[in-house]
């Protein structure tokens, strides 16, 4: 089934005394453009993390958010850094004499100043963490598929109720070439018969004529490769495979059928059924930029 390409996701899992928590959203984007946030310690596991989304998302824009809240079993020791603490105190000495001021740093102030207080990061076995980040990944990446697949189902029966219309313009089209091919023949009939006594052209003669005008002017062809085109459509729209790509081509082909019966055709009622016909298929490309 063909699916959208925005949605949102989010799962949680519990790992030695910490929540994990992952969550996704995903927008339109022509390749898959994966965006990564993860705790400074993880980021080993960034390939894995990708890797991952590439084996459920083909297409689309992802944030991918990874958080973890610690348990009070897990509370990390604040420590003092002496060192950087006096570095700060002789520079601020240093300046405050190159101004003529005695002010000194208050406790307060150093305190805040990075690097005086810091909280060592453990050390964690990413071989034990990986498993379950996968996991919850997995999680939240089936809870985003399966939005994905509800709004994808909307888009697809819009696109097919839309591809319904554009067979009736069609079959009136098709309605219509038969008078239409009879009108151009006694058109092409009359202006021929009247340069025959100039001319001096024979009916065999004129019989070619006509038929190969009569043959630049059919658009048969045309409306049987439009009608092929959205048959194949219908198939990529029931495909279990990523179909944005091969949707956003075809209806390029169609786009190009549509201008031929444009061009091709000289009728009123024609023209008026190519510009319905090309004005459902814009919806359906806009609706196609949607599917992954």
């Amino acid at each position: 089934m063909s699916r959208s390409m925005t949605g949102f996701g989010k799962a949680t899992g519990e790992f030695d005394g910490q929540t994990l928590t992952v969550e996704l959203s995903s927008v339109n984007g022509r390749y898959l453009d994966c965006s990564l946030r993860i705790p400074p310690s993880w980021s080993a596991l960034e390939p894995v993390v990708k890797q991952t989304v590439r084996n459920h998302i083909a297409r689309g824009k992802l944030n991918v958010t990874i958080n973890r809240r610690r348990g009070n079993t897990s509370v990390r020791a604040v420590h003092f850094d002496p060192v950087v603490a006096q570095q700060y105190l002789d520079a601020s000495k240093a300046l405050g004499t190159m101004l003529g001021s005695y002010e000194t740093i208050s406790l307060n102030v150093l305190a805040q100043l990075e690097g005086v207080l810091y909280q060592e990061e453990a050390e964690e076995d990413i071989e034990a963490v990986q498993p379950v980040l996968v996991s919850v990944l997995e999680q939240a990446l089936e809870k985003l598929d399966a939005m994905r697949a509800v709004e994808g189902k909307a888009l697809v029966e819009d696109i097919r109720a839309r591809i319904g219309l554009m067979r009736k313009g069609l079959s009136a089209i098709e309605e219509r070439l038969p008078e239409l091919n009879a009108i151009y023949e006694a058109r092409l009939r009359t202006r021929i018969s009247e340069l025959n006594t100039a001319a001096g052209l024979t009916e065999e003669r004129i019989a070619i004529e006509v038929a190969l005008m009569a043959e630049k002017s059919d658009v048969t062809e045309e409306v049987v490769r439009f009608k092929t085109h959205l048959d194949h459509m219908e198939e990529i729209l029931g495909s279990k495979e990523p179909a944005g790509r091969r949707l956003d081509f075809l209806t390029q082909e169609i786009q190009r059928e549509a201008n031929t019966l444009g061009v091709k055709t000289r009728d009123a009622n024609v023209a008026k059924e190519v510009l319905e016909l090309k004005s459902e298929l814009e919806k359906i490309r806009e609706q196609i930029q949607n599917i992954e």
